[in-house]
């Protein structure tokens, strides 16, 4: 494998944490407009991609490949929990 296709794989890995921390901030945002006003969409998508990511990431060390339905089920918990985190908790 060359690098470009490591490069590939690596951002394939981590695609899904990115979409979901797309559309889980911006539902978030249009939700609770009121409550979230000041936390801004970047920080939100920020939370929420690194949780995802990191959840990503154990999934393929405990589970030996990525792409299980477990993993992808835990990222989505993994994400409303660090969203809840940022936009309501104590990293307010």
């Amino acid at each position: 494998m060359d690098f470009l296709d490591a490069f590939w794989h690596v951002l394939n890995l981590f695609a899904p944490a990115l979409g979901v921390g797309l559309i889980a901030a911006a539902a978030a945002k249009l939700l609770w407009r009121k409550e979230l006003a000041k936390a801004s969409y970047l920080r939100l998508l920020l939370w929420a991609f690194s949780a995802g990511a990191a959840v990503l990431l154990a999934g393929l060390v405990v589970l030996g490949q990525d792409g299980r339905m477990l993993t992808y089920g835990a990222m989505v918990l993994a994400c409303a929990t660090a969203l809840w985190w940022a936009g309501f908790g104590r990293a307010r």
